[in-house]
């Protein structure tokens, strides 16, 4: 599993230089990911966790700092995070999976993380 979570970091890499990985727990951290109109942020940092499994098993759940709003109202599907990432302060998970999760042996011809954050733009495009 860490062979294809460091192959996965180096293609996220390439999209977020930025990003933080805690092998403890496998966990990640995306600073200043942009949110489209409605939200009371510009950017969110967001955090996930890669599951035990992966990538047979997909990963679940977007975790933003706490206080993220959509047109003032806090969104649904959306809890405190728990388990809580590792990366300091006090964050939320919204209810979020990907749809027809199909990894690959070759990385890019199936489902992987690159693919799985930029889908993060449709949840956050719900809005509410």
């Amino acid at each position: 599993m860490q062979e294809r979570i460091d192959q996965e970091l180096a293609l996220l890499r390439q999209r977020y230089p930025d990003l933080e990985y805690c092998q403890e727990g496998h966990w990640i951290r995306i600073p200043d990911y942009r949110l489209p109109a409605g939200w009371n942020r510009s950017f969110t940092d967001v955090a996930f966790q890669v599951p035990v499994g992966y990538p047979g098993a997909p990963p679940y759940g977007i975790c933003t700092p706490v206080g993220l709003r959509f047109n003032g109202e806090s969104p649904d599907n959306c809890t405190s995070a728990d388990p809580i990432p590792p990366f300091g302060g006090a964050w939320m998970r919204f209810s979020w999976q990907p749809d027809g999760w199909q990894p690959t042996a070759k990385l890019t011809a199936g489902s992987n993380l690159l693919n799985w954050v930029v889908g993060f733009a449709e949840r956050f495009r719900e809005g509410k």
